[in-house]
Parts: C-alpha cells; structure tokens; sequence
C-alpha cells in the first residue's frame, strides 16, 4: 500500500510518493509568495480563472473595502462547467440516505444542461443581474444546480441551512429581500423524512417572496398553486441553453448568513473573481487534486465550507466532487467508510466533532473497510485535539495519509491557514502556516505583535487574500465594527491563537460565539430566542467544552414569574427549535434569580463560564452583585450537565 507520510523528529513530514503527485513540494514558495502577494495572485488568477477581459488593477485597498482584479471579466458558471465539458467525465455523485435508493451521478455535460435550463426558469419569473435568491435545500443535486443557475445569470444566491427554522429563514429572506425561494418538500434524516414545505410556508409569510419552486424529493409528481411552482415540471419546458452573464470581478456572487456577536446574524458578502481564484487554488493546493481525484466534503450547503470544498471547488479544478444526503451512522456507523470504498474517494474532509463522533464507536464499522483509495485526509470547523487527530490518522488513514487541519472562516471563503500535503509538517493540533501569499501575527490586546510562542489575537495583514469578504450585506457601520475596529489596519479574526517556529496553532473564539459540531452559533442569538419568550426577564448563553461536538450552549434564565421546572426548560428549549434549530438547541437550562453584572450592566458571561468549568471565578469586585455568583454556583451544583 502506497504510503503518503512518514515520521521523522516527532513531527509527520510528506513521503517521496507523495512529493511526486503534489503540485506544491517545496517550501520555498512560501518566501515567492512573501515577496510580492499581489503580483503572486495575479499570476495563479490568470493561470487557474478564465476571463472574458483582463484586469485593469491587480489589488486595490481603500481600508475597510479592498477589489482583487478590478475591471476585470468573467462568468463563474463558465468557469465550473463550460470549460470542462470536453472531459466528459463525473461532475458530481449523489448518495441519497435511504439505502434501497440508488447513488446519482452526473457528468459535466448532464449538469451543465440542467443549469442552462434552471438559468432559464429563474429569467423566465423575472430573476435579473444582482437580484436575491434565497435558497433552503439539504445536499441534492438541485442544491448544486441552483447555486450554479444564479452564477449563470448573475443573481445573487443566498444559501440557508435546511436544519434552520422558519424564523431563521425568515430572517434571511427579509434582510436579503429575495423575491425566489428554492426549497423542498423535505430531505431523509436517520431514516425518516423532514418536512420543509411546512417550514418554507411559515418562513415566506410577511417577505415579498413572489414565487417558491420545490423540489420532490420525499413525495413525486406533487401539485403545486399559487406561489409554488414544481422545479421538475419548469425545468421540462425550459430551454437547453443559457447565455452567461458578463460579471465584474468585483460584482457579487453570493450572501451567506453567519452568527455573530449580535441577535442578528451577518450576510457576509463574496464577490466574484476573487472568491474564485482562491477556491480553485486552495481546492488544488490544499487536497492536491489531480484528474481522476473525487473529494469527499462532508459539510452541508448551508456553511462555508460546503460552498467552497463540497461544490465550488472542485468544480473549478474539473474534479469529481461527492455528497451524501443523511446521517452519517445510518443505518449504521459504518456508513461514511461504505461509501468512502464504494466511490473510491480519494480525499475525505470532516469536521473534528465528526470524527470523535466515531471515534466513540470503536474499530468495529472500520474494520470491514478498506480504505485504500484514501490520499489526503483534512479536518474544518474548529481546533482539533491531539486524541482526534491521531485516531483519524491511524484508523481512517491507515497511518499513510497527512492530515491537512485548516483554518479559515466563513469571511474568508476559503482556507487560509494549513500545511500543504507536498511540504508539511504535519503536526496534532498544529494547523500550520498562512497559505501562501497571505500573512498572519498573533497580537495583544494594543494590536502589537506578540513573541514567538505567547498567546494572543489573531489577525490578518494587507494585501488581504483574494476569497476574503466584501463587506456585510447592506450594513457597513457593523461591517468595520465587527472587524476592523479594534486593531488598525488589520482584519480581527475574533479567534485566538499563538505561533511557535513559524506555524501557527489556533486556540479557538475570542468572541461571544460558539463553534457546536463546527458550527458557528452566536450566543446573543440563542438568549433572543429564550427572551422572546414572556415569562423569562433575561438570560445568558455560554459554552462548555464536549468531547463530541466540541461546544455545547448552556443557559442560566433568570424569570419574570412562575417557577422552575423541567416542563419549562423542554419548553424554552423548544423555543429555541423554533428560532433557530435544533443545532443551537441548550443542552441544559439553569434558572436563577440573578446574573453577574458590571456596574454597567454587562454580563458577565466568562464568570458563568468559570462555574460551569468548576474553575474559581475572578474579577468579582468589579460586579454590582456578587452574591449572586455563590447562589449560581449552588443550582449548579457539582457543574455536572446533565444531557
């Protein structure tokens, strides 16, 4: 069995099998890409990106707002399909959840007339250049073909969770203030259909959506009046071919809503040619595809992730790309390892909550697979520990494949720190080094960087990478609130993080925002959602450390009236289903008479947080009740969560 890795002074270090299929092998690139960022950029643009006109200007910075590839032209459709159709190979495989249902495959070509003729439909009801549409799906196809329709015309697409309420669709649809929604009628989920019709139906209530085309997916051939529309049957009468719209490089490509520090999550706002070449590079780079590679992203549309590395990515490098609708132990763990030999995946990503997920159900479902396909393994969504990585390493990648930890952020639409698989290091818990041509410190509190080795903020420095947001959408004053405010001249990354040796090992949020199962959560969002409820006077969400999901959010509720109970917490929990999902859902609720405050009112949630992690509370002299913390400490009790 071929063997990508070796180990050499503790640390695991690319093989010569490797060295001799990655694209990048030596180090040095790194110092090339330091030298000139722009000039570096430029050259992977042209090589990677096909454009319609040339840029007039490289790299512009006007801080808080930066353009890559200014004038210049291109459609992003074009660059996915059109410019791969001679290949005629697989574009995407399909696994649905249910067993007894067959896997999908379609090649380029397929796709490609699928989204000429969902192009058509959505010009047909009147979708034009820098329109909104929002679109609710799980992981099908017609997420993919959606996704790309918009591209073709130019519309903006703007992708919600299918885990998300009604609520927290609404929300989307209102700020983004689309006109088309794409849903479903639902999706499988450990066996069992989910309804989305019933979601889609309150969500659009009170919005200016116009017309909602669903998919069949749990029940075929339904009928559909007044807004709702059948994507099937539109589909069937469009025409085969549509005409793709001349795009800017700097125009937008899509929305995507991200928690933030506030009730209200953040549309965060990529554009064109810049989110683009950083896709197809990273993509290519990072998982070293080659031509008969398939990567195996394993995070939903809804995220960042999954626009980048499940769909977009690869289909700019003219890769095959794999999704899998369901759950990923049924119906049974071993479901993620069939699937991985059964299409013979070359690169498998995840997220670290996943893999301690399995990591629980021991060697058993791993055993009758052989993985052998497997040539890179990588890890998103937060920091992983040392047990982790060693047990995907050993178990997943039969010790033979690196382990690429990256780390990025929905703002920055594609991976920006990690080790490449032809350079390395490989280390546990280490994510690695700025990808190259962007560049990372770690500072203190004043902004000034900090020694080798200290803990510290992370940030990013000009020329920022080309993936790197536009803004959000529609709100500039929280855009540079958010981000630009605290240290001049640098983008705030909100996460923690030191640098030994020159590789950089993330430590995880500086801000009130949790990563649960890699999932960004704002904690003001959660305590919105139990405050809307009358009887509760206030609240304050913090996360706690678990071994599967990472984080998980607890609530301490202070009441108006009534009493506590466990009829209660189910009911404030169920509260949260519904404003958010169940991924935001507490896993415990303590009630109390007070919180801890400053004298200015702030709660004092790292406090709340010192109790929960049985770690002695500090700072309390600076609180206007500091009796309260005992009184927390006894409901609390021995700080044990009950789940």
């Amino acid at each position: 069995m071929t063997t990508y890795i070796t180990k050499k002074s503790g640390k695991y270090w690319p093989s010569k099998e490797m060295k001799k299929i990655a694209w990048v092998k030596d180090d040095k690139i790194y110092k090339k890409a330091e030298k000139n960022p722009v000039k570096f950029w430029g050259e992977l643009a042209k090589e990677g990106i096909t454009w319609e006109k040339p840029w007039e200007k490289t790299y512009e910075e006007k801080l808080p707002y930066f353009t890559w590839f200014k004038g210049g032209k291109l459609n992003f459709c074009v660059n996915a399909l059109d410019r791969h159709l001679d290949k005629n190979k697989t574009a995407l495989i399909w696994v649905p959840e249910p067993v007894k249902e067959k896997t999908v495959k379609l090649t380029y070509g397929e796709l490609y007339d699928k989204v000429n003729k969902f192009a058509n439909v959505l010009k047909k009801l009147g979708v034009k250049k820098g329109d909104v549409v929002a679109i609710y799906l799980p992981l099908i196809p017609e997420a993919l073909i959606s996704i790309l329709a918009c591209t073709r015309i130019g519309a903006i697409h703007s992708v919600v969770f299918s885990a998300f309420s009604a609520g927290a669709l609404k929300t989307r649809i209102k700020d983004g203030k689309a006109k088309i929604l794409i849903s479903a009628d639902g999706y499988y989920r450990r066996g069992k259909p989910e309804n989305l019709k019933k979601k889609v139906g309150e969500a659009v209530k009170g919005t200016k959506v116009k017309n909602i085309i669903m998919v069949d997916r749990i029940q075929k051939n339904k009928k559909y009046r007044g807004k709702y529309l059948s994507f099937e049957k539109e589909i069937d009468k469009a025409d085969s071919y549509c005409k793709p719209e001349l795009m800017n490089s700097e125009d937008i490509l899509f929305i995507l809503y991200t928690s933030g520090t506030t009730g209200k999550p953040k549309g965060v706002i990529h554009d064109t040619g810049g989110y683009a070449t950083q896709a197809y590079w990273t993509t290519k780079w990072n998982f070293n595809l080659r031509e008969d590679d398939i990567l195996w992203c394993t995070a939903d549309i809804g995220w960042i992730t999954g626009h980048t590395y499940a769909f977009y990515g690869p289909l700019l490098t003219g890769n095959t790309t794999l999704i899998y609708e369901g759950s990923p132990d049924f119906p049974n763990p071993g479901r993620w390892w069939d699937i991985i030999d059964e299409n013979k995946v070359t690169v498998f990503y995840t997220a670290p909550t996943a893999i301690r997920m399995f990591m629980k159900f021991g060697d058993k479902y791993i055993k009758k697979n052989k993985l052998k396909s497997l040539k890179i393994l990588g890890t998103v969504g937060e920091p992983i520990d040392e047990d982790a990585w060693e047990w995907y390493f050993k178990k997943i990648g039969n010790s033979r494949c690196p382990v690429i930890d990256t780390w990025w952020q929905t703002e920055t639409g594609g991976t920006l720190i990690n080790a490449l698989p032809g350079v390395g290091p490989f280390v546990p818990t280490v994510a690695g080094k700025s990808f190259p041509g962007t560049r990372h410190i770690v500072v203190d509190k004043k902004g000034k960087k900090v020694k080798s080795g200290k803990n510290g903020f992370l940030v990013q420095l000009s020329p920022f990478a080309p993936g790197m947001f536009h803004g959000i959408y529609k709100n500039h004053k929280r855009y540079v609130k958010t981000y630009w405010k605290r240290f001049k001249d640098k983008y705030d990354t909100s996460d923690g993080a030191f640098i030994k040796e020159g590789f950089i090992r993330v430590t995880g949020r500086t801000d009130d925002v949790m990563k649960v199962a890699g999932h960004r959560l704002s904690t003001a969002e959660l305590e919105n959602a139990l405050n809307e409820d009358k009887i509760v006077n206030e609240s304050a969400v913090v996360p706690i450390p678990d071994k599967i999901k990472g984080e998980v959010p607890i609530a301490f509720v202070v009441l108006k009236k009534g009493t506590a109970s466990e009829v209660l917490e189910k009911k404030l929990k169920k509260d949260v289903d519904k404003a958010i999902g169940p991924t935001a859902r507490p896993v415990k609720i303590y009630f109390v008479d007070e919180l801890p405050k400053t004298r200015s009112g702030k709660i004092m949630r790292r406090i709340l947080k010192n109790i929960l992690n049985k770690e002695e509370p500090q700072g309390l002299a600076t609180l206007v009740n500091p009796k309260c913390v005992e009184e927390i400490k006894g409901v609390v009790g021995e700080g044990i969560v009950k789940k």
